[in-house]
């Protein structure tokens, strides 16, 4: 009975982490200023999906992300690493959202993934859980 269980375990498991990457649909969004002076963009993380995976800032503007993932028991993160630019961060994403913040110094894309990896699967960047923060004059 024991093993019976175990083995359902195991298939539940292999099947979240196999499923299918979500559409690798550009969802773009253009950060707005508020009255304060800082851009805010809200960020879902999920089944290998960022959204928005496409976000544009201003440069030299104070940014906050209010990063959150959806809910579920396969863990998340959101990796930015752009030190010449200003950017560089690495979060878990959680249910309650939390916010990140940064001053973006230099003109360019910058990629940003979850770079969580269970062994023998492929990772959630590979299975396209990507995006591209593009940071404008």
């Amino acid at each position: 009975m024991r093993s019976f269980r175990y083995v359902w375990m195991v298939l539940a498991i292999l099947v979240l982490f196999n499923m299918s990457a979500a559409s690798a649909e550009k969802k773009e969004l253009m950060a707005k200023t508020d009255p304060d002076g800082v851009q805010r963009v809200e960020i879902l993380g999920g089944s290998y999906f960022f959204d928005p995976n496409y976000i544009i800032v201003r440069v030299n503007v104070p940014v906050e992300l209010k990063i959150r993932k959806e809910p579920g028991i396969i863990p998340h993160d959101i990796v930015l690493n752009a030190p010449e630019a200003g950017i560089d961060f690495r979060k878990e994403l959680k249910e309650t959202p939390e916010i990140i913040k940064f001053t973006p110094t230099k003109t360019g894309t910058y990629p940003f993934a979850c770079e969580k990896k269970l062994l023998f699967f492929e990772s959630h960047r590979e299975k396209g859980m990507t995006g591209t923060l593009e940071v404008r004059d």
